[in-house]
């Protein structure tokens, strides 16, 4: 049992181990090219909203290696080895910077995808992921077999599309969009180095020299201060993530029950958590449903007791708002979606008003002889509540008024022809 947590076990040597990390951080000749092309590639990927290609120059780039090198050194108190570390790493970050920068400043595509926005919020989670999948990293590095660990590692820790997300930032002015993701890149090298540190010292890797207990004191009280000024800005990150998630549940939960579930067509929907004002928002616009001011003022005060303070409800019911949206291109294609959302509303309304009526004529007739005319439809009946209804509805003419046995027969006729279970028949 104790041999199946003993790291000992398929360790390489440690002298071959050392060998192969002081060699892998230089950044210099083809590993400047190979990073310089990841970063592009990775620009390219958050510029087009592109998954894959991403993941493509996560795997490719060589931004690991300086990180898990500092690991070492502190672990070792090799200084000459840290130093080494951090000057490749500090090169690493700014030619990717400067690279992913100057393509964001020429693309004519300056729009914040999805993959961007991803890595502009860091939080506690993201702490975990770094720390986790640096430990898998460096328990990779040190076995004889490498085995499959190593790409994996390089998709999770995700050191690149933050780097290119903070060039992003910096092409475009947004000095958030840049804090928020030189943040996450400095969490993921931060824990993937404390990882590193915590490993190489179960594995007991020797000192490069003489190391007094107070230098010792020294690197710890540093990791631990580092680590704290790492965590507490990830947890208040996080806790304002779980809060904007509840907000967004219960937003889709009141629109659902007051409003979807009544018939109610909604083709525009946007949220917004954290306006500049503080106060959130909700907006709405609907296919044809309108609302006086005092309905919307009714639903806002509906919002506290559901759980959203601090929560304004805006209905958007002028019909240039979809026109002005489209100009503004409003996050997400929201105007497309209103526009497909219309187009199946159209299709609903006209399967749901009309029937397949072919040769119903012709066959009403040969019963009914004295019909010089038919038609049929569903008329929509309307009432105080939300909601309506439709009832199928038979129009005819006839030579000569039918008696209501017949009109009894027909009516009957017509609900089996048409497959309802109900339907009024008129003489016109």
């Amino acid at each position: 049992m104790k041999n199946y947590f003993n790291l000992q076990i398929g360790e390489e040597e440690k002298d071959k181990v050392l060998a192969n990390i002081q060699s892998s951080i230089s950044f210099s000749g083809a590993n400047v090219w190979i990073l310089a092309c990841a970063i592009m590639i990775a620009s390219v990927g958050l510029n087009v909203n592109s998954t894959a290609v991403v993941i493509g120059a996560m795997l490719i780039s060589p931004l690991m290696a300086p990180i898990v090198g500092a690991g070492f050194a502190l672990a070792m108190f090799d200084f000459t080895l840290l130093r080494k570390s951090l000057k490749n790493l500090l090169i690493s970050t700014l030619v990717g910077l400067i690279v992913s920068f100057i393509y964001f400043l020429l693309t004519p595509f300056k729009d914040a995808q999805s993959e961007i926005l991803a890595r502009t919020a860091p939080n506690i989670f993201d702490v975990l992921i770094a720390f986790f999948g640096g430990l898998v990293g460096v328990i990779a590095v040190t076995r004889v077999e490498k085995g499959n660990p190593i790409p994996g590692v390089a998709i999770a820790t995700a050191l690149m599309p933050p780097l290119c997300t903070a060039g992003y930032g910096l092409a475009t002015g947004n000095l958030a969009y840049f804090g928020g993701a030189l943040f996450l890149y400095t969490i993921n090298c931060v824990f993937i180095c404390i990882a590193t540190y915590l490993i190489v010292k179960l594995l007991k890797y020797p000192a490069a020299g003489f190391v007094d207990e107070k230098r010792e004191k020294t690197v710890r009280n540093w990791i631990t201060i580092i680590t704290v000024l790492m965590i507490v800005p990830s947890v208040f990150f996080a806790y304002q993530f779980i809060q904007q998630q509840r907000f967004q549940e219960k937003v889709k939960l009141y629109v659902q029950q007051e409003f979807e579930s009544k018939g109610s067509t909604i083709v525009y929907q946007k949220t917004n958590y954290n306006s500049p004002t503080s106060l959130r928002t909700i907006e709405l616009a609907f296919l044809n449903k309108k609302f006086t001011a005092k309905q919307i003022a009714d639903e806002n005060k509906k919002l506290v007791g559901l759980g959203l303070p601090n929560t304004q409800l805006i209905i958007r019911q002028d019909s240039a708002f979809l026109a002005e949206a489209s100009t503004k291109n409003i996050a997400n294609n929201e105007v497309d979606n209103a526009r497909r959302a219309l187009i199946s509303d159209l299709n609903a309304k006209l399967e749901r008003y009309t029937f397949q009526t072919e040769n119903l004529y012709k066959e009403a007739s040969s019963i009914f002889p004295e019909l010089t005319s038919i038609s049929i439809g569903k008329q929509e009946i309307f009432s105080n509540t939300d909601s309506t209804k439709v009832i199928p509805i038979g129009l005819y003419q006839s030579e000569k008024p039918i008696t209501r046995e017949k009109q009894e027969t027909l009516r009957q006729w017509l609900k089996a022809k048409l497959k309802v279970d109900t339907i009024e028949i008129f003489r016109r």
